[in-house]
């Protein structure tokens, strides 16, 4: 699974870094986490507001840091 956390490197967007790692820990997948921090491939998704969350490619949540468990739910 490929998790993607877009964003410039904020309190939040650090914030929904830790909480996409501990949910995928706590559930057990195999995960490759990768943070995009510059703006022109942040918008390639057509992500306006950061941060947002990217799983397999979609996007999931934009503009907020979801909770382990909404996370979890994503990643399901």
């Amino acid at each position: 699974m490929k998790i993607q956390i877009l964003g410039t490197g904020c309190p939040k967007c650090e914030k929904l870094t830790k909480n996409a790692e501990a949910a995928a820990i706590e559930m057990g997948v195999d995960f490759i986490l990768e943070k995009i921090t510059d703006i022109s491939d942040i918008v390639k998704f057509g992500v306006m507001v950061t941060p947002a969350l990217v799983v397999d490619g979609q996007v999931k949540v934009v503009g907020k840091v979801p909770s382990i468990i909404e996370i979890k739910e994503f990643l399901s």
